[in-house]
């Protein structure tokens, strides 16, 4: 868990700075709104956060809560792949295509994109680790890939022609390539499902804080996804059971 809470600063770093701008490696971690320079005890993930009370030494300013968030999350990941696979090649492969979703995701969040830089290698590196390192035969990891991606792309082109507006981004297209890649074609049904589900609970709470945009409300639906995903690498064959059970 430690080491995910270590990774979860790293894609802290990566999320702030590709929606800055900035290069991952300069400058040294600093404050976004004074600049302040960040000490050595200022920078352990979540233990820092509370230590400063959620605000910046140099300024006052309020830490971002996406800080602690994007580091409980990664350590929690963590944890229940090791868990539920041990410290082998599963939950390495997992452990890292886990934190492109995290950082995938709150990029989302914040701009509504999946940036290609990382969805892109990110199905490349979800085959060839699922293939050649966890054992899912190659043809189960590909035809996942392309009945995801392609669905999707049909139901991007099926909704312009209907609505005549763009109802679905390219960005999550190719998201379902990295993820239909990372679960193959059998779990493709349940992580739609289950992204689908957990997509219309949070857009009510979306239309609530939009509420004069209405059905109108634009949903980042690439966070869902890969939530979706990350629940059916943990318990995809227990809830495949349950709901499913065997004749």
């Amino acid at each position: 868990m430690f080491l995910g809470l270590v990774l979860g600063s790293f894609y802290n770093v990566c999320i702030h700075r590709y929606l800055t701008g900035q290069s991952i490696v300069r400058p040294a971690s600093h404050c976004p709104k004074c600049g302040h320079s960040l000490v050595w005890w200022e920078n352990i993930p979540l233990l820092s956060y509370l230590l400063l009370r959620g605000r910046c030494r140099g300024c006052n300013s309020p830490i971002s809560l996406r800080y602690p968030l994007v580091e409980g999350l990664s350590g929690l990941w963590a944890l229940l792949l090791a868990l539920q696979f041990g410290l082998g090649w599963d939950w390495l492969v997992y452990m890292v295509v886990g934190g492109l979703l995290i950082i995938m995701s709150f990029i989302d969040f914040a701009e509504y994109i999946l940036p290609d830089v990382f969805t892109l290698p990110g199905a490349v590196l979800a085959f060839c680790g699922m293939v050649f390192l966890v054992g899912m035969p190659w043809q189960d990891s590909l035809l996942g890939a392309v009945i995801g991606a392609g669905g999707f792309w049909l139901l991007q082109q099926g909704y312009y022609l209907i609505r005549r507006v763009e109802g679905l981004g390219s960005g999550d297209i190719k998201l379902m390539l990295l993820l239909g890649a990372l679960v193959g074609w059998q779990g493709l049904p349940l992580l739609i499902f289950l992204a689908a589900f957990t997509a219309l609970a949070a857009s009510l709470g979306y239309m609530a804080k939009n509420a004069h945009q209405g059905m109108q409300t634009r949903i980042p639906f690439g966070p869902f996804l890969s939530l979706g995903a990350m629940i059916y690498i943990l318990y995809g064959s227990w809830l495949t059971g349950l709901f499913m059970p065997p004749v």
